[in-house]
């Protein structure tokens, strides 16, 4: 859909890129058609890491965050309307005055929200509109102008630090409080935290008895650079690391995991089966799993294949907690 817009934009010159320096190509997803663009001067910003490394893979420059200065940006909307505003102004911040700048995004991702929102600040052009999006350009009015978009550390539940984008960025997610008050009071010494996000379950895992070592597993970069800050016992071991594929640490005694279930908007329970697998890929072979999740998910069926018991020992009525034990999977050895 991107792709038409972008394509349709160049060819009427909607979209006319200059001449030379480099395009910053904010959070384009792996999978997405950017062969209208010139490959050669694209850096793609991208910090989620199933994301990064698929367009890695593509020959694409891509980095987790953005550096120095650009000659133009796009930024690909996404579904959050702080984490947006936050990647328009650090685009203005990346780029000289008068530069030019685009926003582009399906209707789905707030793109006539994000249109009102910029023509109260700047001169927009006319937008163009395809594939039940927009593509929206102006001219860099200056850092300035959005300094107050900028992404801000937040304080939330007390002393535990979030920023706009990450997974719930507002507080604890409900799914996950459940999780750790289910846990029981002594862990095994090795633990992997799989989809640690901003580091909420590793710091009840921390406080358990017995933990030696922590992995955080976290393909959100920004969300895992959150964890750093939340999470300081010398026991916790950080990785960007896409927790769906054998990640470093393993094998583990024990993970601990709040699955997600969503790609952007659409429900998608395909991920967290990724997620249960990998788990019973990368435990020991008495190992054991520690798992919230919707109600309505069954997951027990799939986990009954992966491990020998399957048990539920929490509920709060909208999720429940389970525990499964005997991967029948033999463990890879460690990664480095």
């Amino acid at each position: 859909m991107r792709s038409a817009r972008l394509s349709l934009a160049l060819d009427t010159g909607a979209l006319v890129l200059p001449a030379e320096g480099r395009i910053a190509l904010f959070r384009p997803t792996g999978d997405e058609d950017l062969s209208a663009l010139p490959r050669d001067r694209i850096d793609a910003i991208q910090s989620f890491r199933p994301d990064h490394d698929a367009l890695t893979r593509r020959g694409l420059k891509v980095s987790p965050e953005a550096s120095g200065s650009y000659a133009a940006a796009i930024v690909c909307l996404p579904r959050a309307k702080a984490e947006g505003r936050a990647l328009v102004a650090e685009a203005a911040r990346r780029l000289p005055e008068g530069a030019p700048l685009w926003v582009d995004g399906q209707k789905t991702d707030g793109i006539d929200s994000m249109l009102k929102d910029l023509r109260g600040r700047v001169e927009v052009g006319a937008p163009l509109s395809k594939a039940h999006g927009k593509l929206i350009s102006f001219a860099n009015p200056g850092a300035a102008t959005f300094a107050d978009w900028q992404a801000a550390p937040r304080k939330i539940a007390g002393d535990f630090v979030t920023l706009p984008g990450v997974f719930s960025a507002d507080g604890p997610d409900r799914g996950s409080v459940l999780l750790a008050e289910a846990l029981p009071a002594k862990l095994p010494a090795r633990v992997g935290d799989f989809g640690a996000g901003w580091g909420y379950l590793s710091r009840a895992i921390l406080a358990r008895d017995g933990v030696e070592e922590l992995h955080l597993i976290e393909a959100e970069k920004t969300a895992l650079d959150c964890a750093r800050s939340n999470v300081t016992d010398p026991r916790a071991q950080f990785h960007w690391a896409d927790a769906t594929q054998d990640v470093p640490g393993a094998p583990f005694q024990a993970v601990v995991t709040n699955p997600p279930f969503h790609q952007g908007r659409a429900a998608d329970p395909d991920l967290g089966l990724a997620f249960l697998a990998s788990a019973a890929r990368q435990l020991t072979g008495m190992g054991t799993l520690w798992l919230v999740a919707n109600r309505n998910l069954p997951y027990e069926r799939s986990l009954a294949a992966l491990f020998r018991e399957v048990e539920e020992i929490a509920s709060d009525g909208a999720f429940k907690v389970l525990h499964a034990t005997g991967p029948m999977t033999r463990a890879r050895p460690r990664a480095h």
